[in-house]
């Protein structure tokens, strides 16, 4: 947890992660901090995982207080202030979250909501909130033992710090969290190999049951769908990737390979195929009054489309075929903008694409539908606002440009001509 991030934030909260379909089925045993219960998992997540302690976990317990000023103290780092301040800014301008939102005061209080304990790859140790229900206890601290065997074998510290691309840090920490979550229940399972079959319901109920568990929690239930969709997104699409993984990949570990995109993590074709789908990577030229540049990747895409769409398929679909994507939020005099280049897999992805995207302009600003000009380029205006969508083709990939900003602005923020896209 420690290095807080937008991404990040999702480790604050996955101690709290007490799946009710396994409830009662795991409890601390002896006294004092827990050392009896973690003498008996280790073992355990050693089985599971595949790989050994190099040394043994320590574990701490802190009072409810200390995990708050610890989360001030994440909260207060000059990183974490300048990513929580550049996503705040992007994700108002693309209307995932509400302008009068205060992020930061939002994250605070969804990370101690119900934060039961976590562990630390800062400090090497595992965090047991005093006072936590002893219902959850066993639960906490085997999903935070698997992150503390993580850490031995790689830099979580560094990877959760890593900071420029969002979506290539959304699928590494999809990798974490799932693979914790899914050792966790083949451990209180009795290590059943098949998972899918030795849950009540199968594996879809499982998701039901994690995102039921945090809908329970009234701060998370609160939050805009964007925060609440990332925030799952490790848990439930993380731990079924595991699951995919363990089935095609017998014996290896999936963090020794970690995907690059939440598209690799969504599609068994992107990530397992020969050779992978890598994204592209898309350089921006230096755009003038820029304050913020970032990716959203395939998933937050699809996030953004179905915000402004309320349409799960045509979200999806539209969202499929992403091959990368750059942004920049840009200051102006009467407010913010944004300029937004994605690269997709074929021309028909780009079209599904541009056309979704245009329904989803006219439905969020309520606009008339755009004027086009003869090559293709689209501009929505209304509602205070000049959107521009451009299709090209740039080294043999197909590329959509899209600036929103506001009325009476300049839409030329990006020479596409000087976009550069590379492997």
């Amino acid at each position: 947890m420690a290095g807080v991030s937008w991404r990040s934030v999702a480790r604050g909260l996955g101690a709290s992660l007490a799946l009710c379909a396994c409830r009662g089925e795991a409890r601390t045993t002896g006294t004092g901090p827990y050392a009896e219960k973690v003498a008996a998992d280790v073992p355990q997540i050693e089985r599971a995982v595949g790989v050994r302690f190099k040394h043994a976990p320590k574990l701490e317990v802190r009072t409810r207080a200390q995990v708050r000023e610890f989360v001030l103290a994440q909260l207060r780092d000059s990183t974490a202030q300048r990513e929580l301040a550049g996503k705040e800014a992007a994700y108002k301008v693309l209307g995932l979250i509400p302008e009068s939102m205060d992020v930061r005061k939002l994250f605070l209080d969804l990370y101690t909501e119900q934060i039961l304990g976590y562990y630390d790859p800062h400090t090497k140790v595992l965090y047991v909130v005093q006072g936590a229900p002893e219902e959850y206890i066993g639960i906490t601290i085997m999903h935070e033992l698997v992150h503390a065997l993580q850490d031995q074998y790689i830099d979580l510290d560094s990877l959760q710090r890593a900071t420029g691309d969002d979506d290539r840090q959304a699928a590494a920490q999809a990798v974490i969290e799932g693979e914790a979550t899914y050792e966790q229940l083949a451990t209180m399972l009795g290590g059943k190999a098949n998972l899918g079959a030795a849950l009540p319901g199968g594996w879809d109920r499982m998701r039901d049951v994690i995102r039921d568990t945090y809908s329970s929690q009234p701060v998370f239930a609160a939050a805009p769908r964007v925060i609440q969709e990332e925030l799952l997104f490790p848990y439930i699409n993380g731990a079924d990737f595991v699951r995919r993984f363990k089935e095609r990949e017998p014996g290896k570990l999936p963090f020794t390979d970690f995907p690059r995109s939440t598209e690799e993590v969504l599609h068994d074709n992107a990530y397992f195929a020969t050779p992978r789908d890598e994204p592209v990577r898309i350089a921006l030229p230096t755009v003038p009054n820029a304050i913020y540049a970032n990716d959203l990747g395939e998933f937050d895409t699809r996030l953004f489309l179905f915000e402004h769409l309320r349409d799960q398929v045509t979200a999806a679909r539209a969202a499929m075929g992403w091959g990368g994507d750059r942004y920049v939020v840009v200051r102006t005099p009467r407010g913010n903008g944004i300029a937004w280049v994605s690269a997709w897999d074929s021309a028909l992805d780009a079209a599904e694409f541009v056309d979704a995207f245009g329904q989803a302009v006219e439905r969020r600003y309520r606009v008339a539908p755009p004027t086009r000009d003869a090559g293709g380029v689209r501009t929505y205006s209304g509602a205070g606002r000049t959107i521009v969508v451009t299709p090209r083709e740039i080294g043999g990939k197909n590329v959509v440009l899209v600036v929103d900003v506001p009325a009476g602005e300049p839409t030329h923020l990006v020479d596409l001509g000087r976009v550069t896209i590379g492997g």
